[in-house]
């Protein structure tokens, strides 16, 4: 009878570890697998503010630039090897700035291109990369901006050796804003004067929880557990290890985090936690109203200055 038992329990316990090793792996091709078209956990439009005219007609007036431009594409290869690339504007005005845009989840270096205007009229180079496993860079998986922050070392590399960039700023959406976090933990060069981070998570690891609970009503262990130990063999990296929170305390360079307190896509409640963790001179703009990334979009005159502001007492 004994034996029968412990048959029947090993049973019942291979039956579960199989299905969480298959949910893993489903998890894992919803949430990092380069190219799958997935759900995401949303605010309602409903929760924006109404945008006035005038910041109706600066938007436009951006999104209708950046699409009337020749943009030259850059290529670099990452430090496993991929090819990565990337849209370069390069100002007709030589004033040695330069500005990084770094896109969000599943987005392409186009999703940021509505920001390239306003940096240009400031006499900034333009550099929009495709992360990894994105648009026309390769790689098969998403980084979350984890090794992404690796990549955004060698992009900085390019604009100094090849541009002579001299004032360098880095500005991330969503995750993007995560990628530029990430990169301020790293060993920055004195040319990177400031970064933005607009919309950003602390880790990938309460971001995913975020999701997995709003999405499908369940507990994140230990499905994203496994996800993680998954990921980990599949891609290199856990969901514990890619965290903004940890990287922002090694920041020394100046930073300004955005959020809309009406973000429910990555919560609000990260962006203080993100500016509590931060080291070096920061600020902190919670935009009311707002959803996810929707700052520039809503009120774009108020963002235009600010931003400028902040790049003005960082370069000059």
């Amino acid at each position: 009878m004994k034996k029968r038992i412990l048959i029947i329990l090993g049973s019942i316990i291979g039956v579960l570890f199989i299905g969480l090793i298959f949910a893993g792996n489903y998890f894992y091709s919803q949430g990092i697998k380069r190219g799958t078209e997935v759900e995401l956990h949303r605010e309602a439009e409903t929760v924006n503010a109404a945008v006035s005219s005038t910041d109706q007609s600066i938007f436009d007036e951006a999104k209708a630039w950046f699409d009337n431009q020749k943009t030259e594409l850059l290529e670099i290869k990452s430090y496993d090897k991929l090819s990565l690339k990337a849209q370069f504007i390069k100002n007709e005005i030589p004033n040695k700035k330069a500005v990084i845009l770094a896109h969000g989840f599943r987005n392409t270096s186009d999703d940021m291109g509505k920001l390239a205007k306003f940096y240009y009229d400031e006499g900034f180079d333009i550099l929009l990369p495709d992360a990894r496993g994105h648009g026309e860079s390769e790689g098969d998986y998403i980084g979350y901006g984890w090794h992404d922050r690796l990549d955004y070392l060698d992009w900085i590399q390019l604009l100094i050796d090849e541009y002579g960039a001299e004032n360098i700023i880095l500005h991330g959406n969503s995750m993007g804003a995560a990628v530029v976090l990430m990169t301020s933990g790293e060993k920055l060069p004195p040319q990177v004067k400031g970064i933005i981070a607009d919309s950003g998570y602390s880790t990938v690891k309460e971001e995913l929880q975020h999701q997995l609970k709003h999405i499908y009503n369940l507990p994140s262990f230990p499905l994203l557990d496994v996800t993680s130990i998954i990921t980990k063999i599949r891609a290199g990296y856990t969901f514990e290890e890619a965290s903004s929170i940890d990287q922002v305390k090694k920041n020394t360079k100046p930073l300004l985090i955005i959020h809309g307190d009406a973000d429910d896509l990555v919560p609000t409640k990260m962006a203080y936690d993100i500016y509590d963790a931060a080291g070096g001179k920061k600020e902190l703009w919670i935009v009311p109203d707002v959803g996810h990334t929707k700052a520039f979009d809503l009120f774009t005159e108020e963002f235009q200055v600010r931003i400028k502001e902040f790049i003005d007492s960082v370069i000059n």
